[in-house]
């Protein structure tokens, strides 16, 4: 089948396009800089190159294709404009509908997100919660996924699917709260009781899969995420253990951190430089994210494989590979040459001394 996928150079899309490569399928992907385009064609994927606000050259990836793996978005840069969101989310969200109407794709499968649903409480929810966004990058994926939503429901087959956490090896999201884990640094705010779902790369992609070839999976929604859920203090103690220390201790209360974060986003945006802390960023302290992936399991038999101890011990392990971390002997033999060079300093001041009282 011939298949187009965007966001091939991001993490999720990455790992899709090269799915469906493996798979046997002829890939084709929207690639917005030529310097990306050399590692997409590495793994076997065709390029088009072009810019997803681009109609028209979105119009070009999509002719002669049969099915689309819409994954692209802005995600949260930090310094942009809310019209750059919505460029990218809506309108690039729009152009690629109307490219898949004109050339009569078979299927698109849109890429949402569950934040549409914003802080959903203590008790799971599924796909029928209302939308609840709370910044511009969620509240552009809902315009989007309404934009799909009406389109799949009059003239154009296609499925939604929402993920949740997404994590894994080759992904550098979480890599800050896996650095303050490993260097002692890391402060909870509030009691980390507050619940989070995470989703393996691996576990998602085959979701994502089985959205573009199960029958029964147009015209509907599914949320895409792993189990069990988990609290923000078992997250943070599964990341310990991957990373071999002891869990941190260190706590403060939240209500003046949350303070302080928007005092800095109204400070720092209107600059366009990044604030030290924003409100997002504290949000991941006091939100609650949990929810029900029955409708995916029961119609797509969409089931996570990899529990949240074992992919957070994976993503670590990838981590230390790739030396975004610094192993405990690494560290010690940088020390130890820290030290030596120290003492060799040392002796030869002690050499100049000498000679100095010679002369």
């Amino acid at each position: 089948m011939k298949i187009l996928v965007t966001g091939v150079t991001g993490f999720t899309g990455g790992h899709v396009g090269r799915a469906l490569a493996k798979r046997g399928h002829a890939v084709r992907a929207l690639v917005r800089r030529e310097e990306d385009a050399a590692r997409v064609r590495e793994a076997g994927i065709e390029v088009a190159l072009g810019d997803l606000r681009d109609a028209g050259a979105v119009e070009r990836a999509v002719e002669g294709v049969e099915l689309v793996y819409h994954i692209a978005a802005a995600f949260r840069v930090a310094g942009q404009p809310d019209g750059f969101y919505r460029d990218v989310n809506v309108g690039g969200t729009r152009n690629v509908l109307n490219a898949a109407r004109k050339h009569t794709v078979r299927r698109v499968v849109y890429c949402s997100t569950v934040g549409v649903h914003g802080e959903v409480g203590r008790e799971p929810v599924d796909e029928s919660a209302p939308f609840n966004p709370g910044d511009i990058y969620q509240r552009t994926k809902v315009e989007a996924e309404q934009l799909a939503a009406a389109a799949f429901a009059h003239d154009l087959p296609g499925v939604i699917f929402r993920p949740g956490g997404i994590y894994g090896p080759g992904d550098t999201r979480f890599l800050k709260l896996f650095r303050a884990v490993y260097r002692g640094r890391f402060v909870m705010l509030g009691s980390g009781e507050v619940h989070y779902q995470l989703v393996y790369i691996d576990d998602l992609v085959e979701g994502i899969l089985l959205c573009g070839q199960r029958d029964n999976a147009p015209g509907n929604v599914y949320i895409l995420t792993g189990e069990p859920v988990i609290t923000l203090n078992q997250f943070v103690r599964y990341v310990a253990d991957a990373v071999g220390v002891k869990p941190p201790r260190w706590r403060v209360p939240l209500w003046p951190v949350k303070v302080a974060a928007h005092a800095c986003e109204w400070v720092c945006r209107p600059l366009r430089i990044p604030p030290p802390i924003y409100p997002r960023r504290v949000d991941f302290f006091c939100k609650e994210r949990a929810f029900k992936i029955d409708k995916a399991r029961r119609e797509l038999g969409f089931e996570p494989k990899v529990a949240p101890a074992e992919g957070l011990r994976r993503t670590a392990e990838w981590y230390f590979e790739r030396g975004h971390l610094e192993s405990q002997k690494a560290k010690g033999e940088r020390r130890k040459e820290r030290d030596e060079g120290t003492e060799g300093r040392r002796d030869a001041g002690e050499e100049e001394r000498h000679e100095g009282t010679k002369g």
